[in-house]
Formats: C-alpha cells, sequence, structure tokens
C-alpha cells in the first residue's frame, strides 16, 4: 500500500556529506539522520539546495535514497528533491525514485532558464502526470527568480499528486493567501527558518528547515509547542534560535549549516567545488554567533510527548 505523505511537521532538508576527497560521506550522513529522526521530525528532503543538489548526480541521490530509506525504516517520510533544467531529466529520476520506494517528492521549477508562467505551469503538471508520488512545490521567487502563482496552483488542483507548497516567498500574507483560495486543498510548509514561527502562527502546516541538520531538537520542539497553543515557550526559543537561524538566509548558508553541525556533533564541513568552506573574518563571525548560541542553549521542554 502507498504510504501517504502527511506534509506536516518538520522536514530537514538534509546536507550531503563529503570525504574530504569528494567522495559521499554516507556513515556521516545516516549518522546524522538518525540524529533527525530521533528528535522527532517527520520527514527527510534528500538533495535539495542545501544538500548541495547542483553538485550532486542522479546516481548519487538515489544512493542517499536507498541508504535514508533503509536507516529511516518506514519511520519517516522521505522525500527526494528534483532540479533539473529538463522536463525528460526531471520524469526520469521522479519514476528511478519512486521504482525505489521514495514516499513523495519535491520539484523545484525548471532550472537554467527563465521560462514562462505557461511552461512553469506545464512542467509542474507533466511530472505530476508521469509519477504516482505525492509532489510539493518549492516557490521560491527569491532565489530563482520564478514565482508560482495562484493562477498555477489553480491550474494544479485538478492533480491529486500535487500536494504541498513549500512556501518560501518571504511574504507571510500568502499563507493567508494560499488558505483563502484553497482552504486545505494544499498543505503549506515555511521554507524560510528566520520567519518559521511567524508562518506556523498564521496556519502553515509545516516547516522544512535547514539549521534543523545542526539543532534538531530545538527545531522540533518550537514546531511542537506552537501546534499546542504554548507560544511563549516557543517564543523563548525562537528568539534564542534567531541569530543562528539568519546563517540559513546567507549565500553561503551550506557552509554555515555545515559548520554548524560540525560544533554540534553531527556532521563534516567538506563540499564540493566551487564552494569553498568559510574562511577569514566571515569564518570567525559565524564561529562567533554558533558559540554564544550553544553557549546559552535553551533547556527544552518534554516536546516529545505533546
Amino acid at each position: 500500500m502507498k504510504r501517504q505523505v502527511k506534509w506536516e511537521g518538520v522536514y530537514p532538508a538534509v546536507t550531503t556529506k563529503f570525504t574530504a576527497s569528494g567522495d559521499l560521506d554516507v556513515p556521516t550522513y545516516l549518522k546524522n539522520i538518525e540524529a533527525q529522526i530521533q528528535a522527532g521530525v517527520d520527514g527527510i528532503i534528500i538533495g535539495g539546495s542545501l544538500g548541495e543538489s547542483s553538485t550532486i548526480t542522479h546516481e548519487e541521490r538515489l544512493e542517499l535514497l536507498n541508504a535514508t530509506l533503509d536507516c529511516s525504516n518506514g519511520r519517516v517520510d522521505v522525500i527526494l528533491n528534483i532540479a533539473e533544467g529538463s522536463t525528460r531529466n526531471a520524469i526520469s529520476l521522479a519514476r528511478k525514485a519512486q521504482d525505489l520506494g521514495a514516499h513523495g517528492l519535491m520539484l523545484l521549477p525548471p532550472m537554467m532558464y527563465k521560462p514562462t508562467d505557461y511552461e512553469t505551469a506545464d512542467y509542474f503538471k507533466t511530472i505530476a502526470s508521469n509519477t504516482d508520488l505525492p509532489i510539493v512545490i518549492y516557490n521560491n521567487p527569491v532565489d530563482y527568480k520564478i514565482e508560482i502563482t495562484i493562477p498555477m496552483f489553480e491550474e494544479f488542483t485538478k492533480y491529486d499528486n500535487l500536494q504541498a507548497v513549500k512556501e518560501s516567498t518571504r511574504d507571510i500574507s500568502n499563507v493567508t493567501r494560499m488558505r483563502n483560495r484553497f482552504g486545505d486543498r494544499f498543505k503549506i510548509l515555511c521554507g524560510v527558518d528566520t520567519l518559521a514561527m511567524e508562518e506556523l502562527l498564521m496556519g502553515a502546516d509545516g516547516w522544512i528547515a535547514g539549521l534543523v541538520d545542526a539543532f534538531p531538537a530545538e527545531t522540533v520542539a518550537i514546531y511542537r509547542l506552537v501546534k499546542v497553543g504554548r507560544i511563549e515557550e516557543a517564543l523563548k526559543i525562537y528568539r534564542w534560535f534567531l541569530p543562528i537561524l539568519e546563517l540559513d538566509i546567507n549565500p553561503q548558508l551550506v557552509q554555515n549549516i555545515k559548520l554548524a553541525e560540525v560544533m554540534t556533533g553531527l556532521g563534516t564541513e567538506h563540499v564540493r567545488a566551487p564552494r569553498q568552506i568559510l574562511q577569514g573574518a566571515e569564518r570567525e563571525r559565524v564561529i562567533g554567533i554558533l558559540e554564544h548560541g550553544l553557549a546559552n542553549r535553551p533547556t527544552l521542554p518534554d516536546y516529545l510527548n505533546l
């Protein structure tokens, strides 16, 4: 029986771990995956922008998918990200992911080309027509210069497997705009760490998070406390977290978060070129933010039993 993805809760966009020589480091990757699951996340998203999507091959994505499915053993949703410039290539990867047992897909708009609204909508609809997997659409016009508009979502209502949106427009009112137009037809997951609590309070269903890779317990605690109405407790953690969360809205977010993973014992700094690890004054700035956060890390309530 096909797994029903809920699109609710915390979904880490996990980093891809590499060895010093640039190969996949699956053991370290799985150490982080297990830490995420133990902290109470609801799903794992593989090969997103934070996962250095532009530098990993289809074969490597599928290797990570297999490893994650084996490690998680049904405990969480396992979602593969697709970021392609060709509709044909996107369909090919979607079919391979489905054959291997992925529970769902995240789809970015077409890469390396500024499509029209018609082309963008057709891209999503064509992929949806060629897989049975449930899909979350990544709407990030700030970084990708392509907005998935309300009229496009109107078209997507005809496709049962187009089910959710990663809301990264930076416009919190878009949560209400989507709710007013579509009710609960599309699940809404905040995709911007620094707006997560605000969007959850406005009715977002979940959080596709970045700094969760280094701070899984704090991220899940905020989500669960908000959802049971314990706002003051969530706000205290969120205010502590915000200077660290701001490391996610930065061109070097991958390097920032991998450095945070090192400092919390959940990863390594190795990245693939053209990325390089942080250097000089910027490295010291990020270390200072993380050291201050770690020195003042809050005591969490028993959030797992909420």
